[in-house]
Order: structure tokens, then sequence, then C-alpha cells
């Protein structure tokens, strides 16, 4: 996941995914200015968060009911 800080979108996905005990990375793009290009070579936006999935899809500004349907399309929630 690229997130920044400041982004409340990016607190609550990150609370989310920590509240559903799901293992993730997160880049901090305050911290690592060069991934900014990364993010958006992923996702072709400048909007953050961007959330990249094992799969190698992605979302950009993902809803909760997003983030969830997806995790469980991978079996990654069952419950």
């Amino acid at each position: 996941m690229f997130g920044a800080e400041w982004c409340r979108d990016c607190r609550r996905t990150k609370a989310q995914l920590d509240g559903l005990g799901v293992p993730y990375r997160y880049v901090d793009l305050e911290a690592e200015p060069d991934a900014v290009e990364v993010a958006r070579e992923i996702s072709g936006r400048t909007q953050i968060p961007v959330v990249v999935y094992p799969d190698a899809t992605h979302h950009v500004e993902p809803s909760n009911a997003d983030v969830d349907a997806k995790l469980r399309e991978l079996g990654i929630l069952t419950a």
C-alpha cells in the first residue's frame, strides 16, 4: 500500500487492514519520495492510497467495501 499520513483515506485503509489482521507493506510516500513515481506507474494516477494486491491488481482510493470484496475474491478473507 502506497500512502501518506496526512491522507485520510490512507489512514482509513491502513486501519481496515490492521483491524482485519491482513499483512501488508506500507510505503510512506513522504518518507520515500522516490516511491511516488512507482505508485504513479502502477495506478496511472496521482491519487492515494494505491493498494496493490497479491494478484498484481490494484485499487486507487478504494472504499472499505472495495478492499473487503477484493480480499474475499483472493481468499484472504473468508469469514
